[in-house]
This record gives C-alpha cells, sequence and structure tokens, in this order.
C-alpha cells in the first residue's frame, strides 16, 4: 500500500474534488469518551468496565451493535432506553480535535473542495463538532439517523455523491477501521487509512500535516496549505 509523502504522485491527488471523513479516530480522538460512555452502561446494569476488546469494538462501532455486544441479550431493550438518561454532554470536556484537522478543512473549504462526513455516530454528531471547533465545514453529514443502515453499509456515502453530484473516483475516503474501509470498497470509492498501515486501503495517510503538504504541492495554483514545506 502506498504511504502518503510530500512527494506523492500530484497527479492521483488531482483527481479528489470531494474528501468523506469518518468522525471517531479521525476528525476527533474521542477513545475515552467512548469509553466513559458506554461504561455508563456497564455501571448502570450492575456489570464490570469494558474488556480492552469491548473498547475496541464500541469505539468502531453503532450504538445498536455496541449494546448488543456489551450487555447480555435480555438487558438489551432496557439498555436502548436507557440511553435518553445519558446526557452526553457529559462526554464532551474528553474529546480532543485531530491535530491540523481544522487547518486543513479551513484550507479545503476556501480552495473550494467538498467536505463530507460518514459517521455511525447517531444524534450526537453535531454536538461534538460544536465542542470541538468543527462546526460548519461538512454538507453533508450521514449518521445512523439519516442512513438506511450503519456503515459498512455504503448508502451514506452514496448519498453524498448524490448530493455532491461527482464521481466515484473522483473523492476519497478517510477513515481508520476495518468498518470504514469496508464500506469504502462498498460504495466504490478510495479508501484512504488514516493513521494506520495495517489497514487495506488505496492509500496510507499518517497525520493532517502531511495530507495538507501533499495537496499544496498538488494544486500549485492555490495559496499555500499553512504547514510549511
Amino acid at each position: 500500500m502506498p504511504v502518503l509523502s510530500d512527494s506523492y504522485d500530484a497527479a492521483l491527488l488531482r483527481r479528489c474534488r470531494g474528501f468523506i471523513f469518518d468522525c471517531d479516530g479521525v476528525l476527533i480522538d474521542s477513545f475515552v469518551a467512548n469509553t466513559v460512555y458506554y461504561n455508563k452502561y456497564r455501571t448502570h446494569f450492575g456489570l464490570p468496565p469494558m474488556s480492552p476488546e469491548d473498547e475496541h469494538y464500541t469505539h468502531i462501532q453503532n450504538v445498536y451493535d455496541s449494546l448488543r455486544r456489551i450487555l447480555p441479550p435480555e438487558q438489551y431493550e432496557a439498555g436502548l432506553a436507557f440511553r435518553s438518561q445519558i446526557d452526553y454532554r457529559d462526554m464532551l470536556p474528553f474529546l480532543t480535535r485531530e491535530p491540523g484537522i481544522r487547518r486543513l478543512l479551513s484550507w479545503l473549504k476556501t480552495g473550494g473542495f467538498l467536505l463530507g462526513v460518514d459517521t455511525n455516530r447517531m444524534d450526537t454528531v453535531h454536538l461534538v463538532f460544536k465542542a470541538v471547533d468543527l462546526a460548519g465545514y461538512f454538507d453533508p453529514v450521514m449518521t445512523v439517523a439519516n442512513t438506511r443502515a450503519p456503515k459498512p453499509d455504503p448508502d451514506g456515502v452514496e448519498k453524498i455523491l448524490a448530493a455532491w453530484g461527482v464521481g466515484r473516483d473522483e473523492v476519497a475516503f478517510l477513515g481508520d477501521s476495518s468498518v470504514d474501509g469496508e464500506t469504502a470498497r462498498n460504495a466504490g470509492v478510495p479508501f484512504w487509512a488514516f493513521k494506520d498501515m495495517d489497514l487495506e486501503a488505496d492509500l496510507s495517510v499518517p497525520d493532517f500535516p502531511t495530507l495538507a503538504r501533499a495537496l499544496s504541492r498538488a494544486w500549485p495554483e492555490l495559496p499555500a496549505a499553512p504547514f510549511g514545506a
């Protein structure tokens, strides 16, 4: 798998008119917040904290599958009901923005690129974006609440493509999990693995400053991206 660098093939990068981002693990670091959130369910039902394996699973999966995994089957429906008693604002202090992402998004938006999100979050994504100062960059934002099924179902990506009116080879999907990779493959769009070289992907992106520099070199007619050479 090729790894993105400052000297990556500019012609390949110039194909991209739009970028579709996963949320957790790409735009934001929410691992701690996610663990705190799902352990609230465990505590409520008298269960011990999640195992490391469950922490990883719930970080990349949707809330329905996560609750099926961390709760006994007979407590699943009660777990869904308990959702309304959790104030997700309590999790916001545990969220951090991925380094360099806001400057990259500002540069992309100024350059006329299309920016969207496909996430397995349900109804918290806009609250999260506001908390980490990423509100207003993405359109559309696809979640479990406005797609036919969670990722890896391709519906979110397909709705973004339809809204943008672009071809599948004119975008890149940036994700950090096997679920994201499968989503991209199901939708027939290039998958760029973020910070994980073990994922099967068309391109590995080590960090956002590297991506900004590579894109800036690919579009020399645009103002230089704010990361230096």
